[in-house]
């Protein structure tokens, strides 16, 4: 790891100490304030020497608790990931101080202090955590603390990585070579790249590469001390987290689908229950307005409904507002349109025209914004879609799809998801796949409220919209 890196990785602890410290104090000030002190008299005798005194005590043992929460590791997380572990660690250390309250009166007779610490230390711990990662960020942009990286593989992969990694720099990794196969001759060029100190890590970007090839990076990456990684295609990769049994005395493997079984699809059921209904309550002058600009530019019927293909490739009947002409769906079928205007997405099972000329002037205004899909809330409702899912699919595109391509249908298809937040209609069909089977493979509930999150902002910035 580059020592820039591991100071800021170093830094965090004594810094956290001092923010801890400074939030106790922040509690005790807002404690005596005279607008606190009007509302709540003050009942108890705890000079703010003393008080200090306990809550230095207590910042080295919620110290502590930040190592054990993984606050500290060399790793840096996602931020979503890291201010979850401040709020619980926070609030871990909140109850080892009611526990030791028992003991100290003066603190528990203060449960407004108390409250009070536990708000300012989860807002000024996530601030400082945030206003470190902005300043490596900054530094980033002149080449300090950048991860030096090599791709091996020129595929598809190894292509859409180096895009990433030029396209957003300020996540921390510099391509300095790109190369197709790791050779004898690639070899020599890696070691010299070495000897400069210009290599890092290398990332192998090719999931047909075979062992002999991978042993030879790894047994490279390990005599050259240099960090090793491998971009595996998602499709044979299976269930991330296999569960293992134990059957006449052998070791047996279960190949879970998804972690949406179980209470996982019982929290996916509720979460869409309660925040559809609340959707629907808020966007309801949002639909009823956009209906009636509809009507007036084309009068009648207002829904498009048209089947879809669900969860388990069971078809439904799938409602969204009217934004083409009438009977737009036959010209993808149509020879002479499809001569004229193309089809972006040929050789795919999708259909897809950046400038369609089926969809309305206000149809185009409704699509830019999503509002058109925004009747599909009360399919989830009503459980045949969910928030958040692969999207839905047209009968016609489900039957030309290869079968590793159907492990889309194993849940209920979204409103959004990952390949709508990961870059909509500006995805190929491959990658479209590739992130909703990485959804259905690892979902949890955070990952669910990240993509809800997100959803707007895309939507707003219209990035990918058709």
């Amino acid at each position: 790891m580059k020592r820039v890196n591991l100071f800021f990785t170093a830094i965090l602890v004594p810094l956290d100490y001092t923010i801890l410290v400074c939030a106790a104090s922040f509690a005790y000030w807002i404690r005596f304030t005279p607008m606190i002190k009007s509302l709540r008299p003050v009942s108890f005798d705890l000079s703010f020497d003393a008080y200090i005194q306990i809550a230095l005590i207590m910042g080295l043992v919620w110290i502590l608790i930040f190592a054990f929460s993984g606050l500290y590791g060399i790793r840096q997380v996602r931020l979503a990931t890291e201010l979850i572990r401040i709020i619980l660690a926070c609030s871990t250390g909140i109850a080892v101080i009611l526990g030791i309250a028992f003991f100290f009166r003066e603190l528990f007779d203060s449960r407004f202090i108390v409250l009070a610490v536990w708000g300012s230390a989860i807002v000024f711990v996530s601030i400082e955590r945030y206003l470190i990662r902005m300043l490596q960020r900054s530094l980033r942009h002149f080449g300090i603390g950048l991860n030096r990286i090599v791709i091996i593989g020129k595929t598809k992969s190894g292509q859409s990585l180096r895009s990433y990694f030029q396209a957003y720099p300020m996540i921390g990794f510099e391509v300095v070579e790109h190369i197709a196969n790791f050779t004898d001759t690639s070899r020599q060029k890696l070691l010299e790249l070495k000897k400069k100190g210009l290599i890092d890590s290398i990332l192998l970007a090719n999931p047909e590469a075979d062992k002999k090839e991978i042993q030879m990076i790894k047994t490279f990456s390990d005599t050259e001390h240099v960090n090793f990684y491998y971009s595996a295609s998602l499709f044979p990769s299976g269930a991330i987290k296999p569960i293992m049994h134990t059957l006449a005395g052998q070791p047996i493997i279960e190949v879970p689908k998804t972690p949406l079984d179980g209470w996982g699809a019982i929290f996916k059921r509720g979460f869409d229950v309660i925040f559809s209904l609340i959707f629907i309550i808020l966007t309801f002058p949002i639909l009823l307005i956009a209906s009636i600009a509809l009507f007036i530019e084309q009068p009648g019927n207002i829904f498009f409904v048209h089947k879809r293909v669900g969860q388990g490739g069971r078809e439904y009947r799938h409602i969204k507002l009217r934004s083409m002409i009438k009977n737009a769906h036959k010209y993808r079928f149509d020879p002479e349109f499809i001569k004229k205007y193309g089809n972006e997405r040929g050789g795919t099972p999708l259909f897809k025209l950046t400038h369609d000329p089926r969809i309305t002037r206000i149809g185009r205004i409704v699509r830019k914004l999503s509002i058109d899909e925004l009747p599909e809330l009360y399919l989830v409702l009503f459980g045949k879609m969910s928030l958040i899912g692969p999207r839905p699919h047209l009968p016609e595109e489900v039957a030309n799809y290869k079968p590793s391509q159907r492990q889309v249908l194993t849940i209920k298809p979204g409103m959004t998801g990952m390949a709508q937040v990961g870059g909509r209609a500006d995805l190929d069909f491959d990658e479209e796949v590739q992130l909703d089977m990485y959804y259905i493979q690892n979902w949890n509930p955070w990952l669910d409220i990240i993509i809800l999150i997100k959803t707007p902002l895309v939507v707003i910035f219209g990035k990918g919209a058709y």
